[in-house]
């Protein structure tokens, strides 16, 4: 048996079986593996462990998974959130986001896609500098949140990687392939409409009442950043 010394990866998961199968899973790829089958158990064990990366289970026995998600958010807790989900539609997506989680993958469980997303999650970030900035918005890469005409943002890595993205390809029209390649990072199994998920939020956190919108729609290819 592998040591445990790799990162830290929370399962919160109510079924015992799943649970042991991702847990050996992990073992076997490096990962420090520990359980909780109930929401109370997980929020304590997050305070104790700082886990790298937190799995939630959506269908969480009597408690949601999504509302575990946002309570952990709403304490401000900016570790990557992947909910294990049973479907992939777009209300499904949408729910992921208002809950604050950073992605999903889907029953039935799959070993590789859930190691692919593990690795991709719970990898150190690299950065070449402490901030970008576009006009009047400034991302900073230390952080891992915005701020735009002094006040700041809060963002989920995903939100954080799609946005830093943007920002490093000024006035540059981008597909969604490019998107979706860049951003993800790994074999994307959903339908390309998830973008327009996330940047429906993240225009909703970035553009305020009196603010011009910077992420411009390019009908029929993607999506660029600029002032108008």
């Amino acid at each position: 048996m592998i040591a445990d010394s790799g990162p830290q990866v929370l399962l919160i998961i109510s079924n015992e079986d799943l649970a042991r199968q991702m847990s050996l899973d992990l073992k076997e790829a490096g990962y420090t593996p520990t359980v909780a089958l109930i929401a109370a158990q997980g929020l304590e064990i997050v305070q104790k462990i700082q886990p790298a990366l937190i799995v939630i289970d959506r269908m969480l026995g009597g408690d949601s998974g999504l509302a575990l998600c946002q309570t952990l958010r709403n304490q401000s807790l900016r570790t990557p959130i992947v909910l294990l989900m049973a479907r992939d539609t777009l209300e499904d997506r949408v729910a992921c986001l208002e809950a604050g989680a950073d992605d999903y993958f889907l029953k039935p469980y799959r070993s590789d896609a859930f190691l692919k997303l593990t690795q991709l999650y719970s990898q150190p970030r690299q950065t070449g500098g402490e901030q970008i900035r576009f006009g009047d918005l400034a991302l900073d890469l230390i952080n891992r949140t915005a701020s735009r005409n002094g006040r700041t943002i809060d963002l989920t890595m995903k939100e954080f990687e799609l946005l830093k993205y943007l920002m490093e390809h000024p006035r540059e029209v981008l597909t969604r392939e490019q998107i979706l390649e860049n951003v993800w990072g790994y074999d994307f199994m959903g339908e390309s409409n998830v973008i327009e998920v996330y940047i429906r939020y993240l225009r909703l956190k970035i553009d305020g009442e009196n603010e011009k919108r910077l992420i411009q729609t390019v009908r029929g290819v993607g999506y660029v950043l600029r002032e108008s």
